[in-house]
């Protein structure tokens, strides 16, 4: 698996945790699912690639203002967090960091 497709499959982790604990939603709402539509084309088109860093240490932000801030309230909550939900996804994105 490529550096790209486990990011994207981490970011969905992150946003359906995020809207099942926190939202309370029993389904993602269109705006997340946007969210989610909107990183993984995000990923797809980082000029850095598979060399990729973290978005939050990258030089260049290709968010937009709203997705950024979404992506920002969502991390916050959701990322302490994966280490009970999906251990193994947080301790590798924690050391590609």
């Amino acid at each position: 698996m490529t550096r790209i497709e486990h990011d994207k499959i981490v970011v969905r982790k992150m946003i359906e945790l995020y809207c099942h604990h926190h939202l309370k939603a029993n389904s993602i709402p269109p705006d997340y699912q946007h969210l989610i539509e909107y990183t993984a084309q995000r990923l797809e088109h980082c000029r850095f690639g598979e060399q990729k860093r973290s978005c939050k240490s990258c030089p260049v932000h290709c968010y937009a203002p709203k997705e950024r801030e979404d992506i920002r309230r969502v991390m916050l909550w959701s990322g302490p967090r994966m280490i009970f939900y999906y251990p193994k996804d947080a301790i590798l994105h924690l050391l590609k960091g």
